[in-house]
């Protein structure tokens, strides 16, 4: 029994572990089965992503930045352009001691806080094998220094990159605009448009002006190197590279020569001009005085220069051709006189003898003319001549201030012209709806008295004014305006011209547009507001003088401009067109507090019709050299002066 049962036990024993066996056996084959089957699903299935993993971490993309397209006037002045400064340059993953070689390099060139802050975000950016400027526009000397302590600076170099150079400086910048350094606002707009993998190891954008408005023009296709680095990030070889394509060149409309002209004729004063060609709708001049150099902003603006540019007094920043908001004063009566004309509330001979003031039925109170003793009697075309304000308060009136609204607008008043660069404001019509939403207040009849004259709520931009100008020598034919006349294709040298787009058709009446624009060639004849801007210049110009209030005046008072402070000054305001019978040239020109428009703005405007007319040049040592008027004045012409204008009644 005894034996029997030990033997039994035995084999119990036996039995248990043979099946511990098996189990650790099936566990094992599992645990290879398992294996087995990820190592197949890693090498099989997953086989083009881990190796694309693998080739990422052998493998790094380094961009190639591309030229930035040339801008230039319609007659190939080049206005901007790309050159090459030394800048030194640090590769992180070169450089033993990042801090170190810092301090060591600004005892040998000048490396200010701004550097390095733009040094530490760049490295953010950027790969530890990419080399990153710490110091940018080294001169020669500075180059040469480094260059004899080479030696000394592992992972340091000097080098040569393409930076943007506006060479005329002030000249035309609001108009052209600028670029500079990409923000994090600019990195979300590239990142929405999908255009953030064309802007790698791009560090500058335009901000403004054609630069901004032409940005995918200019900028071009960024170009790639597939470089090989070690373990440490550090570059081997070139694997493959595609070459990057240049931005492509912009021509402007503009005239640089004219532009220039017009802002050497402010001297120092405040104010816009803008010259159009009304059959084309190219903007020949744009002009905001006072100006500012672009360049500064190129490699980031320091904080001295910004500070004063942005807290000046004189707000050079601000594009005043697009943004400037002034009522237009008596420039607004032609088109007033073609609404009276159109809608039939005025028709010759229809006449009024003016007294000097208007009054409405039953009010005392006096809207008084500039001229005080009135102009006795006056008919459509003399109102203009003269600028009759009696004459148009009535019309006004009687046309009513929506009827009156509704007509100009078609002339651009109250809206945006649609010229291809950004930031223009609209101007205001003011309408009794507007009043209400705006005011919570009814519409008074005394202030469509006022519309009449280009004053009240009324408000427009020097850009709308030279547009509606434009439209009206065009005989009501509105081309939109622009500063591109054309593309050059960087591949193939390809022209492309801008088509010019037709905003706006008004069908007047050929005796009616007559009418206004004998009363505006007048003005610029004796008798007429601005008389000496018309004297000898060999050519025909249709104008109108205005004069817009600053501050207002009691009703017993007289404009005394020597008791007034300067910024509470009129501000003047002279449009034109010329040759009146068949318009080349149509100009809107504000004098900020310049009191007379005939007397402060007229001269600008006629200075700039005898260079764009006759090839006439202001003899002055200060014209730029580069600019020379035998290189852009008519063959025969003879440089000189237009004559000196004299002082001029004030409408």
């Amino acid at each position: 029994m005894g034996y029997s049962t030990e033997l039994k036990n035995h084999q119990n024993e036996q039995h248990k572990f043979r099946v511990r066996l098996v189990f650790l056996i099936l566990l094992v084959l599992s645990a290879f089965s398992a294996l087995l089957g990820r190592f197949y699903y890693l090498q099989v299935f997953r086989y083009d992503y881990y190796q694309t993993l693998a080739e990422n971490n052998r493998i790094s993309i380094v961009p190639i930045t591309p030229n930035r397209g040339l801008i230039s006037d319609r007659n190939g002045i080049i206005l901007a352009h790309n050159f090459f400064v030394y800048t030194l340059e640090i590769t992180p993953s070169k450089t033993d001691g990042l801090q170190d070689t810092i301090a060591e390099l600004g005892k040998l060139v000048e490396i200010s806080a701004t550097d390095l802050k733009r040094f530490k975000k760049l490295r953010a950016q950027s790969h530890t094998f990419e080399s990153i400027p710490i110091r940018t526009h080294l001169n020669e000397y500075e180059a040469a220094k480094f260059a004899v302590n080479r030696f000394r600076f592992p992972g340091v170099e000097l080098k040569s990159r393409l930076f943007r150079h506006y060479p005329y400086g002030t000249l035309g910048t609001h108009g052209i605009g600028y670029i500079s350094r990409i923000n994090e606002n600019d990195l979300k707009q590239l990142k929405e448009n999908s255009q953030l993998s064309n802007y790698k190891g791009t560090e500058h954008i335009g901000k403004a002006g054609v630069e901004q408005a032409y940005e995918a023009e200019l900028h071009g296709v960024t170009g790639f190197q597939q470089v090989e680095i070690d373990a440490d990030g550090r570059a081997v070889r070139v694997l493959s590279s595609a070459s990057p394509t240049s931005g492509n060149n912009i021509v402007l409309s503009m005239d640089a020569k004219l532009q220039e002209i017009v802002e050497h004729e402010f001297a120092g004063r405040r104010g816009s001009l803008v010259a159009i060609q009304p059959k084309t709708g190219e903007v020949l001049a744009m002009v905001s005085m006072p100006s500012f150099d672009a360049n500064l902003f190129v490699d980031g603006i320091d904080y001295d220069n910004w500070n004063n540019l942005n807290n000046s007094l004189d707000k050079p920043l601000i594009n005043r051709a697009l943004k400037g908001i002034y009522p237009p004063g008596s420039t607004f009566k032609p088109f007033v006189a073609l609404a009276g004309l159109e809608s039939g509330k005025r028709q010759p001979p229809f006449t009024i003898s003016d007294p000097g003031y208007f009054t409405l039925p039953n009010s005392r109170h006096r809207y008084r003319d500039w001229k005080p003793s009135g102009h006795g009697a006056v008919d459509m075309r003399r109102a203009i001549t003269v600028s009759c304000d009696t004459f148009f308060y009535g019309l006004a009136v009687e046309l009513g201030i929506e009827r009156l609204t509704d007509f100009v607008r078609h002339f651009g008043f109250g809206e945006k012209t649609n010229i291809d660069i950004q930031g223009e404001l609209s101007g205001l019509l003011p309408t009794p709806t507007w009043k209400q939403k705006r005011y919570k207040q009814p519409w008074y009849m005394g202030e469509t008295v006022i519309v009449g004259i280009g004053q009240g709520y009324t408000l427009v931009t020097p850009m709308q004014l030279a547009y509606a100008t434009a439209t009206l020598a065009n005989n009501g034919k509105a081309i939109r305006p622009h500063l591109v006349n054309a593309i050059v294709d960087a591949k193939t040298n390809q022209v492309k011209m801008l088509p010019h787009t037709l905003a706006d058709q008004l069908n007047l009446d050929v005796q009616n547009l007559e009418i206004v624009k004998l009363g505006m060639m007048d003005v610029t004849r004796p008798g007429g507001t601005a008389a000496a801007v018309g004297a000898n210049a060999g050519y025909d110009i249709a104008a109108k003088t205005g004069t817009a209030q600053v501050v207002g005046i009691k009703q017993n008072e007289k404009y005394n401009e020597k008791l007034i402070a300067e910024r509470h000054r009129d501000h003047a305001w002279f449009i034109a067109y010329a040759p009146a019978e068949d318009p080349k040239i149509a100009i809107a020109v504000i004098v900020e507090n310049g009191s007379h428009g005939g007397s402060t703005a007229g001269p600008i405007a006629r200075k700039a019709m005898d260079y764009y007319l006759l090839g006439k040049v202001p003899v002055d040592p200060t014209v730029d050299p580069a600019l020379d008027p035998a290189a852009t004045a008519a063959p025969g012409t003879t440089v000189t002066n237009a004559p000196e204008v004299e002082e001029e009644p004030h409408d």
